[in-house]
């Protein structure tokens, strides 16, 4: 009796970075585009390279840089993780760790730099519960679980009951001269795969600078904190130092 052996699926390795490949996206789009619309010998040269290009960008595969041994894949913060995409965005803050942790930790705080964010609610010590801003006015509710809780070190967790299934973690990590590194890292499955997430990242709607502007936001919110306890809980305000102003006595 004859056997019939399957052959081993090809592993396909991604070797261009997150932004480069939204890049080869765009210019490949446009210059195929252009190069149709001419219908000339030029225009064919063009539109053939352009689609070389998305094929590049859409599978993340460049084949002279598997040639020349080059992997540009783990350089760029928006790459791909457990859950399908992973974005990491880092900021170096002022504040010792174990400030900035407590006021990440409680989760409450976080509508203050977060614009997107319209409520959190602490459940118990280690559930909450979100109601984030959606498209039209509308908004999107999940439920949220702390996974790995390290004080001044590390807040981890997962959602559930989200359209997106997604997960992260926030590390504080204390440098010798008081300051800190806070590292946010979120991982996700964007609705229609990685394509969908390159292609809102092209337009504008990308996570990782959503994450920055926060990051940025924070460091504000905390370098103000002494003179200005806006939309922070009172046990925060006072861990970071706020000092209401003193009544006039005139």
């Amino acid at each position: 009796m004859s056997t019939i052996q399957e052959a081993e699926p090809t592993k396909r390795t991604v070797n261009v970075g997150h932004a480069e490949r939204i890049g080869s996206v765009a210019l490949g789009a446009g210059l195929l585009a252009f190069g149709l619309a001419r219908r000339s010998r030029a225009g064919w040269s063009l539109a053939g390279t352009g689609a070389m290009l998305l094929y590049r960008g859409l599978r993340g595969e460049c084949m002279v840089y598997r040639m020349l041994g080059i992997d540009r894949a783990d350089d760029e913060q928006g790459r791909r993780g457990n859950l399908g995409v992973k974005v990491e965005r880092a900021v170096s803050m002022e504040q010792p760790a174990e400030k900035i942790y407590r006021f990440w930790r409680d989760f409450r705080n976080l509508p203050t730099i977060m614009p997107n964010v319209e409520s959190v609610t602490v459940e118990s010590p280690t559930r909450s519960h979100w109601v984030v801003k959606g498209p039209l006015g509308t908004t999107v509710e999940w439920g949220a679980e702390i996974i790995n809780d390290k004080p001044n070190e590390l807040i981890a967790w997962r959602a559930d009951g989200s359209l997106v299934e997604h997960a992260g973690s926030v590390n504080f990590e204390a440098r010798p001269d008081g300051t800190t590194l806070v590292r946010v890292e979120l991982q996700y499955n964007p609705p229609g795969g990685e394509l969908a997430h390159m292609v809102t990242a092209l337009f504008g709607a990308d996570p990782g600078a959503r994450i920055e502007e926060d990051l940025e936001r924070l460091r504000d919110a905390l370098g103000r904190a002494q003179e200005d306890r806006d939309g922070l809980q009172p046990a925060t305000a006072s861990a970071l130092g706020y000092r209401p102003p003193a009544a006039d006595t005139r």
